[in-house]
């Protein structure tokens, strides 16, 4: 029990990390998103085939690693997640940490909640007062204030978390996660080829290396996102459905509270208020 909870605790500090160094990497330095993205999704993807490879040494007689991540992986998946870290990258350039962990984790809530209703599913009396709590938070946290993030932000973050909900309902039809998971980041990495080459026909300046700026995008690529969805998907097999939706949660308290102390991001009441709306009301939905 005690292993278990210490890697869900990793595993959630890390996709909280991934909001913070994406941040700090456009906000601090000169690095672009598309350059960013671009590192973040390959080093991701090397990291990943790697500890496949070692997954495969452990168990002998497995199939080649290839056949694996064909077997699992689906450019679909692979364009999803290309969609989600491209936004993901563009949204933080004028976004708190935490503004964008929550817009970023409700989007997510909402679209896995809204596909099981579309599948059939019916929700209960506190289910639907939920949802609709839920939605008015995300509602609120984009209305104009001193702290909302611009209209035109909060779009893209909330199509990040329409593409990452969308990945992730993908993923319950693989059998392997973590093959999934390394063939889907090497679909989004080719990906990455024709969005620079369109960047750089457009004007050569468009994308911006920085020594800095990239070292934060090879740590969110091979620690908070490579090894971090590793640990995550190592536990999910060990706790239920409900309480893995429940824990990430956590995300965006853990991200607002990252940007604090470590950027100097305001708390603003309007922040703490759509926080809670949205938290409670997508807690409520999976609670009952």
């Amino acid at each position: 029990m005690f292993k278990t909870l210490s890697l869900v605790t990793v595993a959630m500090v890390a996709f909280a990390a991934n909001s913070l160094l994406c941040r700090m990497a456009l906000a601090n330095t000169d690095i672009d998103p598309a350059s960013f993205t671009a590192l973040r999704l390959i080093s991701g993807a090397l990291a990943l085939t790697l500890l496949s490879l070692f997954s495969l040494r452990k168990a002998p007689g497995d199939s080649s690693l290839w056949v694996n991540l064909k077997s699992n992986a689906t450019f679909l998946g692979g364009a999803s997640l290309f969609l989600y870290a491209l936004c993901f990258s563009y949204a933080y350039i004028s976004m708190a940490t935490g503004t964008g962990a929550l817009l970023l984790f409700g989007a997510v809530q909402l679209t896995m909640i809204s596909f099981g209703l579309a599948r059939g599913e019916r929700f209960k009396r506190f289910q639907w007062l939920g949802f609709l709590l839920a939605l008015a938070g995300l509602v609120i946290l984009l209305l104009p204030s001193a702290s909302a993030p611009p209209l035109l932000a909060g779009i893209i973050m909330v199509t990040a978390g329409i593409a990452w909900g969308v990945y992730s309902l993908l993923g319950k039809r693989s059998k392997s996660a973590l093959f999934a998971t390394s063939g889907n980041f090497i679909y989004a990495s080719i990906l990455c080829i024709p969005l620079v080459g369109f960047l750089l026909s457009l004007n050569s300046r468009v994308l911006v290396f920085d020594n800095t700026g990239a070292l934060l995008a090879l740590v969110s690529g091979i620690v908070a996102s490579g090894c971090g969805y590793a640990i995550w998907y190592s536990v999910l097999p060990v706790i239920k459905s409900t309480t893995a939706a429940t824990v990430q949660l956590s995300v965006p308290v853990i991200a607002t509270l990252m940007g604090w102390a470590i950027l100097g991001e305001q708390l603003s009441i309007q922040i703490v208020i759509a926080s809670v709306m949205t938290l409670g009301g997508i807690y409520l939905v999976i609670k009952r």
